[in-house]
């Protein structure tokens, strides 16, 4: 896997990588690639599953640090998901790449992993807001626009110069807040049942 992403970089879609190529870079035979994956493409789907993995774990862990450090847990979350644009493992980058340019079953894969950013995201709302100042209508909603304005913007990042980041989160840090401050509003606007 190692490999695969060595290749990819922050540029290359997995589809585009040979079995010569991933096997080259490896230092391993053609045949021994087959010992761990039926495929290329079963190759790129445990990829996917592991930048998946890997980023909900980094982002849990900045939410924790945010209220160690008394830093908004939003900024903290937008920092380390775009700061995630230049790790050497590439997995972020792998993530929105595929979730566009790859394949069906790539596209699908990314589709589940974001799937688990919603849920996951679903349940701090529901924590925090249980904690605060109340959870806000349509948690699920929240975390699912979160996460595809998130992955969305994160995909322009790709392509801009690093010294605009600093901007884009600054928007970004925004726009979750408006969704926040909607959902509230939202909320106190609904009929007392």
């Amino acid at each position: 896997m190692n490999a695969a992403l060595r290749l990819v970089g922050p540029n290359r879609s997995i589809s585009s990588l040979s079995l010569r190529e991933i096997t080259r870079e490896a230092g391993i035979a053609p045949n021994s690639f087959y010992r761990h994956f039926d495929s290329t493409e079963d190759l790129a789907i445990s990829i996917i599953n592991l930048a998946g993995s890997t980023l909900r774990t980094l982002i849990g862990q900045a939410r924790v640090k945010a209220k160690e450090v008394d830093k908004g847990i939003v900024r903290n979350s937008v920092e380390i998901f775009i700061e995630q644009l230049y790790v050497d493992a590439h997995y972020l980058p792998t993530l929105l790449r595929e979730g566009i340019v790859g394949t069906d079953r790539y596209k699908q894969a990314v589709r589940q992993q974001l799937a688990y950013f919603e849920q996951e995201l679903t349940e701090d709302i529901i924590s925090i807001g249980e904690k605060a100042n109340g959870v806000p209508i349509y948690p699920e909603l929240i975390a699912q626009a979160i996460t595809r304005l998130v992955f969305a913007m994160g995909t322009d990042a790709l392509d801009m110069p690093r010294e605009k980041h600093a901007q884009l989160i600054d928007q970004m840090v925004v726009m979750i807040k408006m969704l926040f401050a909607g959902a509230h509003l939202l909320k106190k606007q609904q009929p007392s049942k």
